[in-house]
């Protein structure tokens, strides 16, 4: 099991009904990871419509997961 912390914003926010959350996880990548966690929490949004970072840099889904890693799930956001 690996510690983390995932930040949410925007919908993915109001679905998760927090803004962050400090889990272990058996998910070995990113992409594992918001698979476990949009079972968990509903989440709407497929991974293509998402970009994603790691420690504050955008990463490919397939990146694997480090001990105490900052994940933040970036969804589409309208606005003008």
């Amino acid at each position: 099991m690996t510690a983390i912390t995932v930040e949410y914003y925007a919908q993915l926010r109001e679905q998760a009904g927090r803004g962050r959350e400090n889990l272990s996880t058996a998910a070995a990548s990113l992409a594992e990871l918001y698979a476990e966690l949009r079972q968990r929490h509903g989440f709407t949004l497929d991974s293509a419509q998402l970009r994603v970072a790691v420690n504050a840099q955008f990463r490919e889904w397939a990146q694997p997961l480090a001990e105490g890693d900052v994940v933040v799930f970036i969804p589409p956001v309208a606005g003008g």
